[in-house]
């Protein structure tokens, strides 16, 4: 990770830029404005706010997509309050322990890092959970709340979307996992919960379970045909009408077949998709007669 040191007091730049070369980082130290413009391949800027009058908000506009953290002698609009409007991350106050500046930096890295991890699990779900049936989330259902699906994907798709109307961030647990159920019992009854695989309890668990769960905010969800009756929380059903693949589902050749037309015949031409499937093209042709499957020239 490279960062740019933007500092006149050559004393000060050389001790940042041997203290942070010992953790990882390459350094380069510009004693001006102008020097400090010439490139702009940097992941961090350290910008002092006093360098012999020069006016130091072009490199804030030139770096505001990085993290740019402020070396201050003095804590004013000018020096603080307009740069971090204006894209800075964060300022320190001279004199200070290099230690805190690192500490400063390491937080700022972790955090775009995780900004840039949580974009891309974001672009990832909304790929996930396209073409999905679509349910409108209520955010003032009452919680514990069971998702009942016949595919496990669209229960998902529903509790991030909750999630998300909610503003607020759930911990994940499935119940196939060891130890799941101590875990949850220990969770604060203020936390937002995802817990899936509920299918996966016996039925003295399942008892044990729903009075763990009867004091916290959760989403539940099965891929079983729950009796309602049995489960004292309110009920969500989320039906996929396609019949595809979910881990917990056996699918009948007919279903598996049908499946593999639906979702490939824009991918394969028929003679590869027959091939595929063990069958001939007249036989293909049948089968999306039967399944009234029309496709799209």
């Amino acid at each position: 990770m490279r960062v740019l040191i933007v500092e006149n007091e050559i004393y000060l730049a050389q001790s940042i830029s041997t203290r942070l070369s010992e953790i990882g980082f390459s350094c380069d130290i510009a004693a001006g404005i102008k020097e400090a413009l010439e490139n702009r391949d940097y992941d961090v800027v350290l910008l002092s706010t006093n360098i012999n009058g020069q006016n130091f908000a072009p490199v804030v506009e030139a770096f505001k997509d990085k993290i740019i953290i402020l070396l201050v002698s003095y804590i004013s609009q000018d020096t603080v309050s307009t740069p971090l409007a204006m894209g800075a991350n964060d300022y320190i106050l001279k004199p200070f322990m290099i230690e805190e500046l690192i500490r400063k930096i390491k937080h700022f890295v972790e955090h775009e890092k995780m900004q840039k991890e949580n974009q891309a699990f974001k672009a990832y779900l909304n790929n996930l959970f396209k073409g999905l049936p679509s349910k409108e989330v209520n955010i003032k259902e009452s919680l514990p709340l069971l998702l009942k699906t016949n595919y496990q994907k669209c229960a998902d798709a529903y509790a991030f979307r909750f999630s998300q109307e909610l503003q607020e961030p759930f911990k994940f647990y499935s119940l196939a996992q060891k130890g799941a159920l101590n875990k949850i019992k220990g969770e604060n009854s203020s936390q937002l919960l995802y817990i899936i695989d509920y299918q996966t309890l016996k039925k003295s668990e399942k008892q044990n379970f729903l009075e763990i769960i009867k004091e916290k905010r959760a989403l539940i969800s099965t891929t079983d045909n729950v009796d309602e009756s049995e489960f004292p929380f309110p009920v969500i059903e989320l039906k996929s009408e396609n019949k595809i693949f979910d881990r917990n589902d056996i699918l009948t050749i007919d279903e598996y077949v049908k499946y593999i037309i639906l979702n490939y015949q824009y991918k394969f031409p028929d003679t590869t998709l027959s091939k595929k499937l063990g069958i001939s093209r007249k036989s293909l042709w049948e089968k999306r007669k039967k399944y009234e499957i029309f496709k799209k020239k």
